[in-house]
């Protein structure tokens, strides 16, 4: 990940990024015509520089938000050609957000090159360093400010490098260590292996990693400051490959499902953060791991399972596995007693038919903690919307003759509704919210404001925001 760094004079670089605020006057000295550039907001000019051997002219709303400010930052960014030392100058914008600055910087700049071969690298451009010029350099508020910026922006990288690993070296024993691997200071970890999850009667973490050889798992991560007064539960399904098991996936629908735990990446890569941050709130996350996959093993259609909570669930359609592993991680997240509860999940296309692939779906029993979490995620730059879950399906939830629940809809409307209906079935009173990230999660398009292909790290700006208001 590229360095960022805040001075008040640019060292040498390779190329500037120089936000001009719309309304504001184009300076003097070049040919603006030439370029195209007449100074309105989303513009871009490239332009030769005697300070560096480009400047990248960037046009922003007259006084732009948070986000308007880290989509100008970006497009600058994906306008260099070739750099590895980039300087921002955000200096005619005299209340520019030198922490959405440095988040852009860091989001846009990066990349997964973990399985490209030396010629590959070689000819890839790498952003070394990022430095941002402000006069405010070297107050310690602003430095403080840019190194809490990074701090999250490189949570959401490490969720996205989960994401992006390919889905053989990311199987759920692996996922497990690699959780226990990244946990820092003031973290603690515990996992429970397939035994233990028998033991604890996590029937539908077992069921859904039936057909696999590689066994589920399930990770408790523990942030717990001095002086917490709030407990924020977090839950994450962590699919690591999701063939749909017995109810099988088209092959081209497999082709992105190593994305199926970027909910389990986000509420891991949020609690690294906060911990790091030192945000005065305690987090208990508990993420859920299995694999699906087909076998002679695997959970049936038809199948019955117990969950951690005691509840059975008639199985319709293993292709539906992640409410099943969420049910028990939301049972275990409610024995804790916490304050707040908020499950993460890649969990249904209708989401993605409701919403499209960049905006996720904000259900759940608390409208205060729903409106909290919409608040966090529109100043953190993540699209989200609230749907609801109607009387009419909360009623189908518990339609199944020979168990408690049902875990599939019967009817083939509704699916981002009935998913949410399941899991409210295991949260009781608790104030709980579910976040279907199954659109955002990946992207597999193109490179788009500081948003790359492939995993994008969802969610865990909206949660450490969350977290920062919460506490």
């Amino acid at each position: 990940m590229s360095t960022v760094q805040l001075r008040a004079t640019l060292p040498t670089v390779d190329a500037v990024v120089a936000l001009l605020p719309s309304g504001s006057g184009l300076p003097d000295g070049i040919p603006w015509k030439a370029f195209g550039f007449s100074g309105e907001s989303g513009e871009v000019a490239v332009v030769p520089s005697g300070d560096a051997e480009l400047t990248v002219w960037v046009a922003t709303a007259a006084e732009p938000t948070a986000e308007q400010l880290r989509r100008a930052v970006a497009k600058g960014l994906r306008a260099v050609p070739k750099a590895t030392r980039i300087g921002i100058d955000p200096s005619r914008l005299p209340d520019a957000d030198l922490a959405a600055i440095a988040e852009a910087a860091v989001l846009t700049t990066y990349q997964y090159l973990e399985y490209k071969g030396d010629d590959a690298r070689k000819k890839t451009t790498v952003v070394d360093t990022v430095t941002i010029l402000s006069a405010d350099a070297r107050k310690a508020a602003a430095k403080r400010l840019v190194d809490e910026a990074v701090v999250v922006a490189e949570a959401t990288c490490v969720a996205r490098d989960w994401v992006n690993t390919p889905p053989g070296d990311l199987r759920p024993p692996s996922f497990a260590d690699a959780i226990k691997a990244a946990a820092p200071a003031g973290v603690r970890v515990t996992v429970w292996d397939e035994k233990r999850l028998a033991k604890e009667n996590c029937g539908g973490i077992l069921g859904v990693g039936a057909g696999s050889e590689a066994p589920p798992r399930l990770v408790q991560l523990s942030y717990d400051p001095q002086g917490a007064k709030q407990h924020l539960a977090l839950v994450g399904k962590g699919i690591t490959f999701d063939s749909g098991g017995l109810s099988l996936k088209p092959g081209a629908s497999m082709m992105t499902m190593k994305c199926d735990m970027g909910g389990a990446a986000a509420i891991v890569a949020a609690t690294n953060a906060i911990a790091r941050l030192g945000l005065p709130i305690r987090v208990t996350a508990f993420v859920c791991i299995a694999e699906n996959l087909p076998s002679g093993t695997a959970t049936r259609p038809g199948d019955v399972l117990r969950m951690r909570s005691g509840a059975t669930v008639e199985v319709h359609n293993t292709d539906a596995e992640g409410r099943l592993v969420l049910a028990d991680g939301l049972a275990l997240a409610v024995e804790a007693k916490p304050d707040h509860v908020i499950d993460v999940a890649t969990l249904t296309g209708a989401a993605m038919v409701a919403l499209g692939t960049r905006t996720s779906a904000v259900l759940g029993n608390d409208d205060a903690l729903q409106d909290r979490v919409l608040a966090a995620a529109e100043l953190a730059g993540e699209s989200m919307w609230r749907l609801p879950i109607t009387e009419e399906i909360g009623t189908a939830v518990t339609s199944s003759s020979i168990a408690d629940l049902r875990q599939h809809n019967p009817k083939p409307y509704g699916g981002t509704m009935y998913a949410a209906a399941f899991l409210r079935e295991f949260v009781g009173d608790a104030s709980w919210a579910h976040l279907d990230i199954a659109g955002p999660a990946f992207n597999d398009g193109g490179a788009f404001d500081y948003t790359p292909v492939g995993g994008t790290g969802a969610g865990v700006r909206t949660l450490v925001r969350l977290a920062r208001d919460l506490g």
